[in-house]
């Protein structure tokens, strides 16, 4: 029986943290840590990266790549975001698996065939993520968005944040049961209130776990999960090999009864 594989969104280690290193300088560690998948952060980089040399130095280490920008697909126009193909280009000289966006102001009048148009026949993933916002961080449209692709043939997939939906009062639970189909990625974060009344990611503990990994069970066997909480320790190697081995563990059962999921 083999492990579920873990990725690690280089955001978790702290913004202004990553940007002073450069995260091409969390690599070994995560290497080290056991780490399937790096999620490089758009908004991370200081400057524009050469991204086929990074991307080399990330096959080198044998992790997997994904891409992950703040771009919005939708804008509230009812087209997709012009940057999109630039951004499935950034992905694609990275070597990326998947490129991750949020899924921004779609409704059903927007032109899903200028969307089609974009999407690469190989290459990049696009992976759609319910984000913390109004327009898309909720359930409904997401589901109708995927359906319609669904209908279309569309070459692309969900990534689904467990945290997220709290920021729009959605339940995780429903989520998963009426999404989980299209899930290819999830992002793992627990959510806390704080004192001034804002939401805030942490660490989960064995409570959150136990909720993940029922979540689990409605994907498909072995998808790839993501620490997106903050990792801070004087010893990062030792916590990332930690929080790899826990969510290496939710849903083990049922990812040894099929093959792994790599997108």
């Amino acid at each position: 029986m083999h492990a579920n594989p873990v990725s690690i969104s280089l955001s978790s280690y702290g913004a202004d943290f990553v940007r002073q290193r450069g995260q091409e300088q969390f690599l070994d560690l995560l290497a080290a840590a056991g780490v399937a998948r790096v999620e490089l952060r758009e908004e991370l980089f200081a400057t524009t990266p050469d991204a086929a040399a990074l991307g080399a130095v990330i096959a080198a280490l044998d992790l997997e790549c994904l891409y992950s920008t703040p771009l919005e697909l939708w804008t509230e126009q009812g087209l997709p975001d012009p940057q999109l193909t630039h951004k499935l280009d950034t992905a694609h000289a990275l070597g990326a698996v998947a490129l991750k966006v949020s899924l921004g102001h779609y409704h059903e009048r927007c032109d899903m065939a200028a969307l089609a148009a974009l999407l690469p026949v190989h290459g990049p993933l696009l992976l759609v993520e319910n984000d913390q916002t109004r327009q898309g961080g909720r359930i409904e449209p997401l589901q109708h968005f995927l359906q319609r692709a669904d209908q279309l043939g569309l070459r692309l997939g969900m990534t689904f944040d467990i945290g997220n939906w709290q920021w729009q009062g959605e339940p995780a639970a429903q989520a998963a049961r009426q999404l989980g189909r299209w899930v290819r990625y999830v992002h793992c974060k627990a959510v806390q209130r704080l004192a001034d009344g804002r939401l805030a990611a942490v660490p989960p503990q064995a409570a959150d776990l136990r909720e993940w990994a029922g979540l689990m069970a409605e994907f498909a066997p072995g998808v790839v999960r993501a620490v997106e909480y903050p990792l801070v320790s004087d010893d990062l190697l030792t916590l990332t090999r930690a929080q790899v081995r826990d969510l290496s563990l939710l849903g083990l059962q049922a990812a040894s009864t099929g093959e792994l999921s790599h997108a």
